[in-house]
């Protein structure tokens, strides 16, 4: 499963405070202003004072500081044990990185009066990126679900299972460790900072931080970011004025009217809605997030809740398996409640759409398909068999759904993508091939003194002169001769160059090949290692973009996409071939995943000022570092526990090692190839109405093929606990009318309690602590 960054429901409605705004939207507060109103030089200042604001961000020494990153790391270790715990079980994975900003801040602030220098929002950033790049690692290096399945699924035909050493676990996890986060770093220019995609994880996590250290309300950030918008508006209006004798200014969107009070600040603009909730009063829900205690209490208070929970589980074990519908179903066909106040946490943060849509899946595997299978005598063995049970039976048909609604999903972004960036990109490589500037096609541009240097949109400003410097650094045409808006961003010194990123990218793919044939000898070819990775950071692309636009990284279809080519590549004679399949599917996934995560968090720091460079080392660490600790974590949970079995049943490595099996030609289960077809038809369809209905008010109606797909595959208890916290969202947010940031931060500490907790079950279990056994 994707991870979710921890603030914005999977269904795509925004979060709270959403303040991400639409090119040609109308704006609350802007008016109508006549030509003689709309001043170049008062334009002009507003893009002088966006840049002076970055740059004077940019320069803080608190952008990375060795104690900050210590905290995100402290942090971040504790988010990569409860991921490793949760994806264990149901694949399911949490960036967490709201609660990290408000777990750093809380614990800054208890020791301010230690500090020698002040906690502030851009190391705040640095918190929250670094305990975001350690906690993810689990997922980012395949320790949820490939991993597993080479370990314990591989068949002895298929050369498996393979057993790693710890010492190759982590050299596996460190190669897959950088390159998505290097190639994300030239994504920022074109998504953040020209496209200016909301991100919607990220710009819920600045505005929290903003708020935390005083911003004030939420329309502190919005002014940020209409400030932004506007500059970069209407330098593109100044400069086609100017090569019309600059006379009138037309008005580009309708941010261009805004206007301004006496000290040239925009004014508050209200707190945007969304169609479930009010808007904000003063005093009320989210205008009182700066009572940051209160906060810390509700966090602490479902911690513990949580916390006593998991410990008791461990001495009454059914209480992970209540039968709410009688012992019958509960013994026969795995109808039970698992009441985990973290997968109840993990519903409120997925929202109703997407648990209802699991909850789907789950009366139509389990209460259809699996009875089905087992009287027609198409699966046999005991239910909850994954070889020749019904549980093994329907993830075939689950899998079918996943792909289709990988294939149809992924496919129209990138038709979206080519139908309205081909002509473009088309052109300015024209261009540039007619300038001779062939680098530019890298983007790079050639200096006066004939070196190459990477592209920059900024200078360095001060707060005496940069109104002098800003004029002369704002140049009227591009490097090709045309008009060029002006866009503001960090200053140079600030932003990782391009060579950089080159050189980076290139040390990164080579550990990547380096890291894996180690590992894995002469079992993978070099020509496969490099397809995977370029099938990595092309996929990666796409992504990123629909990440920024609906706040969901699908990372889970884009490992199929890769696993589906592979199978074009790999001859299923090769009797490696499953394990290749696997492995290109995992480096396609760490890919996409770093990368996604990388965008969020330098949309964050965009809106906060916080300096890209530093963001950048901040996530390589955490990376690094995560690797490391997710390994050893990994090598814990599989020598006290049985995996698969028990606690553990690792789902998510089933769906991958069947989509390997299927790609590459191995049969199916009786009756299941036809299910599995029809199930996919069916969902190739109900995609296309997902993608024809966005942003209707029917296309909630339209089940997901993701969500049902992990309904399906996923046992019922796990399924129940998320449709019951989906349904509180639903009330505290629909019903109550109410921002949704408390539950978010509610839901948060049930998942860290019971994550973090089960590193004493764990301790517990490996001295068999006795614990009590039957249910009635």
């Amino acid at each position: 499963m994707a991870p979710d960054r921890g603030s914005v429901n999977a269904d795509g409605n925004s979060p709270p405070g959403d303040t991400s705004l639409r090119s040609g939207s109308p704006t609350p507060g802007t008016r109508e202003v006549s030509a003689k109103e709309e001043n170049p030089e008062d334009e002009l200042s507003a893009v002088e004072e966006a840049q002076a604001f970055l740059a004077q961000q940019a320069e803080q020494a608190q952008n990375f500081t060795l104690r900050g990153t210590f905290v995100g790391l402290g942090i971040g270790i504790i988010i990569c044990f409860s991921n490793t715990y949760f994806g264990l079980q149901t694949g399911w994975v949490s960036g967490m990185t709201m609660p990290a900003a408000l777990i750093g801040f809380a614990f800054f602030k208890t020791i301010s009066k230690h500090l020698e220098l002040p906690f502030t929002p851009v190391e705040n950033v640095l918190v929250q990126t670094v305990a975001g790049a350690t906690g993810t690692m689990p997922l980012g290096c395949g320790f949820v679900g490939v991993m597993p399945a080479l370990n314990y699924l591989l068949r002895p035909e298929e050369n498996g299972p393979l057993q790693l050493p710890a010492g190759k676990l982590i050299l596996w996890s460190l190669g897959l460790s950088f390159f998505g986060v290097v190639f994300a770093v030239p994504l920022r220019k074109e998504f953040i900072i020209r496209e200016k995609l909301k991100f919607p994880s990220g710009t819920a996590t600045a505005l929290v931080i903003s708020v935390l250290h005083g911003g004030g309300d939420d329309a502190k950030i919005v002014q940020h970011e209409c400030g932004l918008e506007t500059a970069r508006r209407r330098s593109a209006e100044i400069l086609r004025s100017r090569s019309r004798s600059q006379h009138i200014l037309r008005r580009s969107s309708s941010m261009s009217g805004a206007p301004r009070d006496a000290a040239g600040n925009f004014p508050a603009v209200p707190p945007m809605m969304n169609q479930d909730t009010e808007p904000s009063k003063p005093g009320s829900d989210f205008g009182q997030y700066s009572d940051w205690k209160s906060k810390i209490r509700l966090l602490a208070v479902s911690f513990g809740v949580s916390a006593i929970y998991t410990i008791s589980s461990y001495f009454i074990p059914h209480l992970r398996s209540i039968p709410i519908f009688g012992l019958q179903l509960a013994h026969n066909w795995l109808w039970t409640l698992n009441p985990s106040p973290a997968y109840i946490g993990q519903g409120i943060i997925m929202g109703p759409t997407i648990t209802l849509h699991m909850l789907l899946g789950a009366l139509v595997g389990w209460g259809f398909l699996s009875p089905l299978a087992k009287s027609r005598g198409w699966a046999m063995g005991p239910v909850d068999d994954w070889e020749s049970g019904s549980q093994g039976w329907i993830v075939w048909v689950s899998l079918a759904i996943m792909l289709a609604d990988s294939v149809i999903n992924l496919g129209w972004l990138l038709v979206r993508s080519l139908m309205s960036y081909g002509p473009q990109v088309y052109d300015t490589a024209q261009e540039h091939i007619r300038s001779g500037n062939i680098w530019g096609l890298f983007g790079f541009h050639q200096s006066g003194n004939g070196s190459y240097t990477a592209l920059s949109s900024s200078e360095h400003f001060t707060s005496h002169h940069h109104r002098s410097r800003s004029r002369s650094a704002l140049p009227s045409q591009n490097r090709l001769g045309k008009d060029e808006p002006y866009e503001v961003d960090s200053p140079p010194a600030h932003l990782v160059s391009n060579r950089a990123v080159l050189a980076l990218l290139f040390l990164s793919i080579v550990f990547c090949v380096f890291a894996i044939r180690t590992v894995f000898g002469n079992l993978v070819p070099f020509y496969a290692i490099f397809l995977s990775i370029i099938l990595a950071l092309l996929l990666s692309v796409m992504g990123v973009r629909a990440q920024g636009e609906t706040d969901l990284n699908p990372v889970s279809g884009i490992s199929k996409l890769t696993q589906l080519a592979f199978a074009l590549v790999i001859p299923s004679s090769n009797p490696d071939a499953v394990t290749i399949n696997l492995l290109a599917g995992a480096v396609s996934e760490a890919g996409a995943l770093q990368a996604g995560d990388m965008m969020q968090d330098l949309k964050t720091g965009h809106l906060l000022g916080a300096s890209p460079k530093a963001q950048f080392h901040g996530q390589i660490i955490g990376s690094a570092v995560g690797a490391v600790v997710s390994a050893g974590v990994y090598t814990l949970y599989t020598r006290v526990y049985e995996i698969p079995g028990g606690m553990f049943k690792v789902p998510t490595g089933y769906v991958w090692i069947f989509t390997a099996r299927l790609v590459i030609g191995e049969g199916l289960p009786h009756m299941a190839w036809q299910w599995a077809l029809g199930a996919g038809c069916l969902f190739v369809i109900l995609t296309m109405l997902r993608i024809k209905g966005q942003g209707r008010w029917w296309q909630a109606w339209v089940p997901g093929g993701i969500a049902v797909a992990v309904g399906m595959y996923n046992t019922p208890s796990f399924t129940l606990a998320r449709a019951i916290g989906g349904l509180v969202n639903w009330y505290w947010r629909c019903y109550r009318k109410r921002e949704d940031t408390p539950v978010i931060i509610l839901a948060s500490g049930l998942i860290l309690g019971e994550g973090l907790l089960s590193v004493v079950n764990l301790l517990l279990a490996s001295m068999d602590v006795p614990r009590l056994e039957g249910w009635g």
